[in-house]
């Protein structure tokens, strides 16, 4: 972990100090940079000869990990609202982005720039706690547990992480789970916005 936050941190030094000669679209690099570590990841859950029966052995209840976390999310939403100066239904669908940051903000900067920044950063912090907690919540709670926790993420950023703290077998209900997350995401904001007229 200390690693990962000297990375950061160096990073974002020799960003801010050689600004001019960093011109090019580094997000382009980010990009292919994750499609590498994911490779490996794929390379490290194939190496593994009892993939497969293990899968078979895992409960078919695994098929609806990502549904329950899209309704605790939402759940967790609607109690923040308890505690901040936003309505039920905007916290609603701010949660709703599940740690797709970029797509939730453009999409809620369309009710509001105020709610898409809101939701830029809520999803932001919901990953970089992922990162942080995942291993903690795999040791302490438990391995599902902490594919949830990860949302949208599970399938990429936030997949090493889960690797490195579970097993071959977590990682590949990680993948499915941030999939099939990724996938309803687009359709339940604008879904959130229509219902409660935002």
């Amino acid at each position: 972990m200390i690693a990962v936050s000297c990375a950061v941190i160096i990073g974002m030094l020799l960003g801010y100090f050689t600004k001019s000669y960093f011109s090019f679209d580094i997000g382009l690099l980010i990009q292919f940079g994750l499609y590498f570590l994911l490779f490996f990841i794929g390379i490290d859950i194939g190496k593994n000869e009892n993939i497969i029966n293990d899968l078979k052995k895992l409960n078919k209840k695994v098929l609806f990990l990502p549904f329950i976390t899209i309704i605790s999310s939402l759940a967790g939403g609607a109690v923040a609202s308890i505690f901040l100066s936003l309505t039920m239904p905007e916290t609603i669908a701010v949660s709703a982005g599940m740690g797709w940051y970029s797509f939730s903000a453009i999409e809620l900067s369309k009710v509001s720039v105020e709610l898409g920044g809101i939701a830029f950063l809520s999803n932001i912090f919901r990953e970089l706690l992922a990162i942080i907690f995942i291993p903690v919540i795999a040791k302490k709670v438990g391995a599902l547990e902490s594919v949830s926790v990860a949302g949208a993420t599970a399938m990429d950023s936030v997949l090493p992480i889960i690797n490195r703290s579970t097993s071959a077998e977590i990682s590949i209900i990680s993948f499915y789970s941030g999939l099939v997350i990724s996938i309803v995401v687009p359709i339940l904001i604008p879904i959130l916005v229509n219902i409660f007229s935002l």
